[in-house]
């Protein structure tokens, strides 16, 4: 095992009342790629400030190799003395850095480095933020939300960069799919404590939920043990002239622990307020347009959005979906075309910037409209205290400034605010940003469970995949020209159709270029009709389905396996070779799922 390039140890951090890190540790080696983890507020960005030396414990060790070279994805860059994004870019290079580094870096996350750093907007700055701190390729790279205002695309980009760097990583982010893909190692921060899985984040939440239920189990047994030892306090010892002292210690010992226990952090329990039923139709569009000058946002596009539906808004920074998003909600006039809204719409939005908030304003005074301490939530009266809890805000928050909030409060309070509303067409413009996994959890419930129509905007493939009936994307990604289409299904799903179109496409140009006495002879021995399936992909299409329930069964069995909480602690080896095979037949299936779907599509098509 080779030395420890970054170690912090026993970190103990309090400001007032419960310590934010009590005994915290990370250790990071040469080519670590970890994740951080835990919900909003546990610590993981001091944790991170601490390891880069911006931030200091009250106590605890922390060792840098002294060769050894840091950089730290700043939240908030300084952009004082920079007269070019490039300069402040350049700035983070050290002596014989290679500077065409800066250049590949700000072109591949959208910016030409003549930008003046007074006039960038916050992705804009955070993405300026990044190459600095990717330039110099350090021994270890230190990153808080590097996906923050990244679209699409360079988020996939920079996941490819970070699997290939040198660079020991150290990363917070509430992406999913994009911790999975990145991650080698995971550290959960918990309660002021950290714990070490030596596997990247994929494996993270089934050994985090035997872990929370063998931690339950034993407070269970303590339990029991107090009782027991109580009872032999009160009973055990009436004919003794001596109690025995050690004893009694250790049931004093005992009940400490029992109530010095902290649980696990709760979870938000909400769900949306129902309206009275919308129409059947919701939204329809009849070939809108949009654009700005030459620039076309929204070449003629058609949707009915019908109650029930889920639909997801993707594509690249610039390319328009919030244009798109206004448009079918009405908030902005098209061109040319039609909007139609259905009847009985009662809409909550949830925008990005958060421009709802007023700083100065009480969260108990925004969740009521000021009107006094109670909130109507599905018809029944409710004390705000109570209703904070539920979003695990504490009661003496209710007259805290909303300036006072961490990003990831303020999307929960929007959220709150939302979800107590009574709505039946829920707008939500990248909902994700600043929650942790578990809010997304929550979110993700309400948007699967709600009875009305979502629309959403996000960057977030996970999210999409497990919440969308249907997807909205730019038909050239790379070179946005206002033509936009509906995929049915998730982010994957319209992947799978778009790689399934670009195959069609290359074979009907390469069928088109065979000459033509060749084209002649091939249609004289082809059937007539509209053409037929090949025997290999008509036993592939039937197969397929067998196939694909044999790999979810193989997948239930082991999760099956894997839910003893004891698995873990007493045979990891087990564990992880289960773990390991669950993986192989997920991917698997993923495979197989594509495969299906590109050769339904083709059928259909054939089959007119």
């Amino acid at each position: 095992m080779a030395p420890p390039i970054l170690k912090l140890d026993d970190i103990f951090l309090s400001f007032g009342g419960a310590p934010l890190l009590a005994g915290a540790s990370l250790q990071v080696e040469p080519g670590d790629k970890i994740c951080l983890v835990g919900r909003n507020g546990s610590g993981k960005s001091t944790l991170l400030k601490i390891a880069a030396g911006l931030a200091e414990a009250q106590s605890g060790e922390v060792f840098r190799h002294p060769s050894s070279t840091i950089r730290y994805l700043e939240q908030a860059p300084d952009f004082s003395g920079y007269k070019t994004v490039a300069s402040y870019a350049e700035a983070g290079l050290g002596p014989g850095d290679d500077p065409y580094r800066v250049t590949y870096l700000l072109s591949h996350l959208g910016l030409t480095g003549e930008e003046d750093p007074k006039m960038l907007s916050g992705g804009e700055a955070r993405r300026a933020a990044l190459a600095r701190v990717l330039a110099p390729e350090p021994d270890i790279l230190l990153l808080d939300e590097p996906t923050n205002h990244l679209d699409l695309p360079t988020i996939e980009w920079l996941e490819g960069e970070l699997q290939k760097t040198r660079s020991a990583l150290v990363l917070i982010s509430h992406d999913r799919r994009f911790l999975e893909k990145v991650s080698t190692a995971t550290v959960w921060l918990d309660r002021g404590t950290s714990r070490r899985l030596d596997r990247g984040f994929a494996f993270f939440e089934a050994w985090r939920d035997q872990v929370l239920e063998a931690e339950e189990l034993e407070q269970h047994k303590l339990g029991k043990a107090i009782e027991r030892e109580e009872h032999w306090l009160r009973y055990g010892v009436t004919a003794r002239r001596k109690r025995n002292m050690r004893r009694l210690g250790e049931l004093q010992d005992m009940r400490a622990r029992h109530r010095g226990h902290r649980g696990a952090l709760g979870s938000v329990q909400a769900a949306a307020s129902d309206a009275q039923e919308s129409g059947k139709l919701v939204i329809e569009a009849e070939k809108i347009t949009k654009a700005y000058g030459d620039r076309t946002i929204v070449a003629p596009f058609s949707i009915r959005v019908h109650r029930g539906d889920c639909i997801g808004l993707v594509g690249p920074n610039g390319a328009g979906k919030t244009t798109l998003l206004k448009m079918l909600t009405g908030q902005l006039a098209p061109d040319s075309g039609t909007v139609k809204l259905g009847t009985n719409l009662e809409i909550a939005t949830l925008d990005q910037k958060r421009e709802g908030l007023d700083p100065e304003e009480t969260l108990a005074n925004y969740l009521t409209d000021g009107r006094g301490e109670n909130l109507l939530v599905n018809g029944e009266q409710r004390h705000v205290s109570g209703y904070m809890k539920e979003f695990l805000f504490q009661p003496e928050q209710a007259r805290t400034p909303i300036k006072n909030l961490s990003g990831g409060e303020r999307a929960r309070l929007m959220l709150a605010r939302i979800l107590s509303r009574p709505t039946n067409l829920l707008i939500l413009d990248e909902p994700t940003n600043d929650l942790d996994i578990e809010t997304l959890d929550l979110l993700q419930e309400i948007v699967a469970g709600f009875n009305g129509t979502v629309i959403l905007v996000s960057h977030d493939r996970d999210f999409l995949d497990r919440t969308v009936t249907s997807t909205i994307a730019p038909a050239n990604p790379e070179e946005p020209d206002g033509r936009w289409i509906e995929y049915a299904g998730g982010y994957s799903d319209m992947l799978a159709q778009r790689k399934g179109a670009v195959e069609e496409r290359k074979r009907a140009e390469k069928a088109a270029d065979k000459p033509k006495a060749a084209d002649a002879a091939a249609s004289a021995e082809a059937p007539k009709g509209k053409g037929k399936l090949s025997y290999k992909q008509k036993f592939a299409l039937e197969n397929l389905p067998k196939e694909m329930a044999k790999a979810e069964a193989e997948i239930a069995a082991r999760e099956k396996k894997m839910a003893d909480p004891n698995l873990f602690t007493k045979d990891p080896a087990s564990f992880n070779r289960l773990a390991a095979e669950m993986e192989k037949f997920r991917s698997s299936l993923t495979k197989m799922e594509e495969e299906w779907l590109e050769l339904e599509m083709l059928r259909e098509e054939l089959e007119g």
